[in-house]
């Protein structure tokens, strides 16, 4: 049995986990903007970035749970760090020749890395302590996540974006090696420590499993439960609005009729996005004390909707902030949306929870048919595309999470 000491040191290393995954995904955010400048595209070329990105946890996925259960979740851990290193470090090779398929390629590498970690630390620190502490400890490791997703765009700001547009091609694309580089060295670091810890032996979770003491009688599999499908659903639509208010954000604020901004200056406010989801995820935890879950979702849902006719429609820093204030219309989103989606699956929760990850690839989807509209309408009124995701997710949370339900 491991020590209760232990147990507080693993937490550790696991948290850092939440961190890194979670910076590497911010800053595609600054990468969106980066290749439209270098690569001199459109926004359907740049939104490649998020689609190879989150495209690799639906092709990854299942890939990644072969592993976990082949070498373990710690061997897992250090694979996918790994795996994120690897994809890093082709930054440099692609900036050096200066070949878009190349930066696509280093992130899905990096994507798949990532993909691992996400199927092996939520289960990891789930059961990282006794079980009436689980939630403590998820909210925890989500709040760091959401740390890191303030912290990278000023990050990338200050050493990707600075200056962008008047820079040579040859500096605009070397702009990427030093931050990139560094990463890589952090993860490979990251991934020799996971190496050598001790950490609890978590191969076979069935007794965690056990702990459900729910009965699913005459159910064959997931696709019995319409509103897990449906769910599935809300979180595609959750992933790819998040994603795509955020891919597109710098340049919107560079808009002449909504702030006029540079992309470094630009980059800051995304910062202020990802920061009101870290709070709203604070604040959410209290609410939800006295309001239920699909309360909360469907109130969140219209706000957002709300902000984003006001953006849509308005100009000037009213139009952006009302989609800066987006983000704290998400924060609780994920997480309701997957608590109303495995409630009730008893036997069938693992393959659930798989199903709802695999719906994360909504973060490739809208993301590139948001810039195929910026492309053919303009980037303000291309926004209207998150209404209605935020319109489908008002339906889950207002009729769809009780369809099918059994008891």
């Amino acid at each position: 049995m491991i020590k209760k000491t232990s147990y507080q040191t693993a937490f550790i290393f696991l948290v850092s986990l939440f961190f890194m995954w979670a910076f590497l995904t911010a800053l595609n955010d600054i990468l969106v903007p980066f290749v439209k400048e270098l690569f001199e595209f459109g926004y359907t070329e740049a939104a490649l970035i998020q689609f190879c990105f989150f495209g690799a946890f639906f092709i990854m996925g299942y890939p990644a749970s072969v592993i976990l259960d082949k070498y373990g979740y710690k061997t897992g851990i250090v694979i996918g760090l790994t795996l994120m290193g690897m994809g890093a470090l082709l930054f440099y090779p692609a900036s050096v020749m200066v070949y878009y398929p190349l930066f696509l390629g280093a992130l899905f590498v990096l994507a798949t890395g990532v993909t691992i970690l996400q199927v092996a630390a939520n289960p990891y620190v789930a059961v990282l302590g006794p079980p009436e502490t689980a939630a403590s400890r998820l909210n925890l490791a989500q709040g760091v996540n959401s740390m890191a997703k303030v912290i990278a765009p000023v990050f990338g700001g200050v050493l990707i974006l600075s200056g962008i547009e008047v820079l040579s091609k040859e500096q605009q694309a070397e702009a990427v090696q030093m931050p990139y580089v560094g990463l890589a060295i952090a993860l490979f670091l990251l991934a020799s420590i996971f190496a050598f810890i001790t950490l609890p032996n978590l191969r076979d979770l069935d007794s965690v499993k056990e702990s459900n003491k729910i009965v699913v009688k005459d159910k064959n599999s997931i696709f019995d439960f319409p509103y897990l499908l449906l769910g599935a659903g809300a979180i595609f639509m959750y992933v790819g609005a998040e994603v795509t208010i955020a891919s597109f954000m710098v340049n919107f604020l560079g808009e002449e009729s909504i702030a006029g901004l540079d992309s470094k200056s630009a980059s800051k406010y995304l910062s202020f996005y990802w920061g009101g989801l870290m709070v709203g995820r604070f604040i959410g935890a209290a609410v939800l004390q006295k309001m239920k879950s699909q309360t909360l979702l469907a109130i969140m849902a219209v706000v957002a909707i709300i902000f984003l006719i006001t953006g849509i429609t308005m100009t000037g820093w009213t139009a952006g902030w009302a989609i800066i204030l987006i983000g704290f219309c998400n924060s609780i989103m994920w997480s309701n949306i997957f608590t109303l989606s495995i409630d009730g699956l008893g036997k069938f929760t693992s393959k659930g929870s798989g199903l709802l990850v695999m719906a994360i690839v909504g973060g490739a989807f809208v993301p590139l048919l948001h810039g195929y509209l910026a492309d053919k309408i303009g980037l303000q009124s291309s926004y209207s595309i998150a209404i209605f995701c935020y319109a489908y997710i008002l339906f889950y949370a207002t009729n769809g999470y009780k369809i099918g339900k059994f008891y």
